[in-house]
């Protein structure tokens, strides 16, 4: 058990730890984000064109290193050499044309095509280190001027233009760096050099020139990891500025309808009454005053909802927080919008807990919470339906639920239906007045009072939202300003 133990603390070090978390990096098994699915097609397309576009500048330096080699060393050998790096680099442009031309943009196929382009350049790391190798061993020890030249080239080479993939970069340069410095060290072996020859200043000149081509190596692929992130901000910049523009436009217009609306009727009724005699018309005047006073109600709405989410983007909203019972917030809720439902005959229905279950809210604000939520699930039931208001016990937890057997809400639009600015868009219903800013208000105002709302629905038979709140026992009453972000 002792040895065994400490076989494993002799192989467990940090550099095989390191290698081993590079190998696991360059194929995740995790599905990782949009943002890095995104980049990693974008390096891939940016080593390959560059590989595409190197192409025949490869053949040149190939073409000259082969015809040094026949002509000094070994024709057979230049052209064997020769055959085997063609065959590498052929292999290696096919693939950067798959990548260039790809048609399937899935994660799956990205991670396909990082490994024929980790095989390709494996192959053609091998073929070139294969090539000196042999030219090493013709020119025999001492100073390996050309085929340390041509790793040199070949390494400094892979760091100006293999820098987008990592992975491959540190392939060829794990392949290169250790035939760097296996040609030197092999010379000291054979030859059993003493430390005052001048074997030893050649391995040494080799471990400088390695450092020089890491170096080269880790700042190309810093500035490009730095221009990603820079690329990468530009987008987000955009997205928040086109995001914004959308709302700004969104907001225009549903704040144009919804002013003009009110101010349109409002403006009229009073128009009417002052131009016409209406004392003889004593039912007319009152219509013409319920008129504007109905409309000056839903302009006074909307002038709060905005001014609310004014507050709560600049977290300047401010919670009286005490003991709430629920089941007189249920009634006191059910009376506020009973008129309102009366407009379409629906009934609103409660059904309050049956023994007493106390939350730690404001009152005033899950007034306006369930005012919201119900005067929705008015507008969108049938005339002569009903709405529910009920509150239970769940898992220890108190649930408010407002549920409505109407129109029902699209399966599209759950990511929307808190959004500002939105509502539900169905062709088979009515036109709904609104801003489109009550549902988020009142999730905002929920998880402001660390609680949590959803909703689930089915399409044409009704909606159901519930928010799920802590019980409180304290009886202190505290007022709270969110702090600014």
């Amino acid at each position: 058990m002792h040895i065994e133990h400490s076989n494993r603390s002799r192989l467990d070090t940090p550099i095989l730890r390191r290698i081993a978390r590079r190998l696991r990096g360059m194929f995740p098994r995790r599905k990782p984000p949009v943002e890095h699915s995104r980049r990693l097609k974008k390096q891939m397309h940016d080593f390959a064109s560059g590989g595409v576009a190197l192409f025949w500048q490869r053949q040149g330096i190939y073409a000259g290193a082969g015809f040094l080699c026949g002509f000094y060393f070994s024709w057979p050998l230049a052209a064997m050499c020769y055959l085997l790096i063609q065959i590498g680099d052929i292999f290696d442009s096919i693939v950067c044309h798959k990548v260039i031309h790809r048609t399937d943009h899935s994660l799956r196929h990205s991670h396909k095509l990082l490994k024929l382009l980790f095989a390709s350049n494996a192959i053609s790391a091998v073929s070139i280190a294969t090539f000196t190798l042999l030219l090493a061993r013709l020119e025999g020890p001492g100073e390996h001027f050309t085929s340390l030249f041509f790793l040199f080239a070949a390494g400094l080479f892979a760091a100006v233009n293999n820098h987008q993939l990592k992975q491959v970069l540190a392939l060829r340069l794990i392949i290169y760096g250790a035939l760097f410095i296996f040609i030197p060290a092999s010379d000291i072996l054979t030859q059993g050099a003493h430390f005052t020859s001048k074997l030893w200043l050649h391995f040494a000149t080799s471990l400088f020139v390695l450092y020089f081509v890491l170096e080269c190596s880790t700042i190309f692929l810093r500035m490009y990891q730095r221009t990603l992130d820079q690329m990468d901000e530009l987008r987000s910049e955009r997205d928040k500025a086109r995001e914004s523009y959308e709302i700004k436009s969104q907001f225009v217009s549903v704040v144009s309808h919804e002013l003009r609306t009110p101010l349109t009727s409002i403006t009229g009724s009073l128009t009417l009454m002052r131009e016409t005699n209406l004392s003889k018309d004593p039912e007319k005047a009152d219509r013409m005053l319920d008129i504007a006073h109905k409309n000056s109600k839903r302009l006074s709405k909307l002038i709060n909802d905005l001014l609310d989410i004014q507050k709560m983007e600049a977290r300047k909203m401010v919670y009286h927080f005490a003991p709430v019972d629920l089941g007189e917030l249920l009634n006191d809720a059910a009376q506020s919008i009973t008129p309102y439902a009366d407009q379409y005959e629906i009934v609103v229905r409660t059904a309050p807990p049956p023994f007493p279950l106390t939350i730690r809210a404001d009152h005033e604000r899950m007034m306006q919470v369930l005012d919201n939520l119900l005067s929705n699930a008015v507008k969108f039931s049938h005339e002569g339906g009903y709405v529910e208001l009920s509150a239970r016990l769940v898992d220890g937890c108190a649930m408010l639920e407002v549920r409505d057997y109407g129109v029902g809400i699209p399966e599209g639009e759950r990511n929307q239906i808190f959004g500002k600015f939105t509502q539900v868009d169905n062709s088979d219903c009515r036109n709904f007045d609104g801003s489109g800013l009550g549902l988020s208000i009142a999730r905002q105002i929920i998880e402001d009072h660390g609680a949590s709302i959803d909703f689930d629905s089915t399409l044409g038979e009704g909606a159901r939202f519930f928010a799920v709140f802590p019980l409180c026992d304290t009886e202190d009453n505290i007022s709270i300003e969110l702090p600014q972000m």
